[in-house]
């Protein structure tokens, strides 16, 4: 299944990019994630940063990018239904001889009571897919 972690994207250049994803009581993970006490689960939160990263490079990369690798990475505030999380992702470097892509990204909670609070925080790189040739 395939989910759209990227409802806005709020500012955009050839380095740098922030996106905004609602999350609201409707998402379907949210059900198992807590029950009684739904939040953005962690792996969501780290497939926004790579969504976003995807959307910054793709007009440079002229491939498919993935998720190569993540450092780093440490998570906060918790991302509750009727807030947002804004991610902002930077390209450090890149790319290397390989494709390799550097990057480093924020997420922040938008609305309630943490609101400006980092939710999630790291680096990662992003590679070509791969292909079975």
């Amino acid at each position: 299944m395939r989910y759209d972690l990227v409802d806005t994207v709020l500012e955009q250049g050839p380095d740098s990019i922030r996106t905004r994803k609602a999350v609201t009581a409707a998402e379907e993970y949210l059900a198992d994630h807590f029950p009684g006490f739904p939040i953005l689960p962690g792996v969501m939160m780290l497939e926004a940063l790579v969504q976003a990263a995807r959307h910054m490079l793709a007009p440079a990369a002229g491939c498919t990018l993935v998720l190569g690798g993540v450092k780093a990475l440490k998570y906060g505030a918790m991302v509750k239904p009727g807030e947002a999380l804004e991610v902002e992702v930077l390209l450090v470097k890149g790319p290397d001889e390989h494709g390799v892509y550097t990057c480093k990204g924020t997420g922040t909670v938008s609305g309630g009571s943490l609101d400006g609070e980092t939710a999630v925080a790291g680096r990662f790189t992003m590679r070509p897919i791969r292909t079975g040739t």
